[in-house]
């Protein structure tokens, strides 16, 4: 077990979910399911409706019936869960790396750009058998990469920003993150990411 985790000063995860934990299914299943490809869903789309919802501004219910205009809405909501329901997954070697570092006593936090859907995420793969869904934007009302996502954050856990590792697979959101005084890693793989934690301390080599 990591001596460093259980030292008051150890550094404190904050990890990304979308194509950082789980799998993202907007390339293939969503497009899937509106039988629309990819750059027409996004030309069509309401222009502000998916970051009203990830800001929990908008509720699901009128999520649904904005999202997409006549003839392509509204959305069936419950059958587009279900659909993410079967869809999401853990990226490839994650969940034993979150199992690592459980055991290991490292604290861990979500901090997420994401809708109410998360709560289809945590009944599809029980993420917070490993982290809390602490920070997600849909209840904090504040997405990445604006800088009070990270504050907030770090305040809320009552510690520096210097304190936290963010991880993340956009680039433009570590650089955020390092703006404020956080350290930051770019996510590729979780063998990647294990190899970037060793190197800190977080776990052993």
């Amino acid at each position: 077990m990591s001596t460093l985790s259980k030292r008051s000063d150890s550094p404190i995860l904050l990890l990304d979910v979308m194509s950082t934990l789980v799998y993202d299914p907007i390339a293939h299943e969503i497009p899937t399911f509106f039988d629309l490809p990819l750059p027409k869903l996004f030309e069509v789309k309401h222009p502000t409706a998916w970051v009203e919802f990830e800001h929990g501004e908008l509720d699901e219910t009128e999520f649904y019936k904005i999202f997409l205009p006549p003839p392509y809405g509204p959305v069936d909501g419950e059958r587009l869960k279900a659909t993410l329901h079967s869809a999401y997954r853990w990226l490839e070697g994650i969940e034993p790396l979150l199992s690592e570092l459980r055991e290991a006593e490292v604290q861990m936090h979500t901090l997420s750009n994401y809708p109410s859907w998360y709560e289809v995420i945590e009944s599809s793969l029980n993420l917070s058998n490993y982290l809390p869904w602490t920070f997600v934007s849909c209840n904090t009302g504040v997405r990445k990469p604006h800088p009070q996502a990270y504050l907030g954050a770090a305040a809320t856990l009552g510690v520096d920003p210097q304190r936290c590792i963010f991880v993340d697979d956009c680039l433009k959101n570590c650089a955020a993150a390092r703006d404020v005084g956080m350290q930051a890693i770019v996510f590729e793989s979780a063998t990647q990411l294990r190899a970037e934690l060793a190197h800190r301390g977080v776990l052993q080599s």
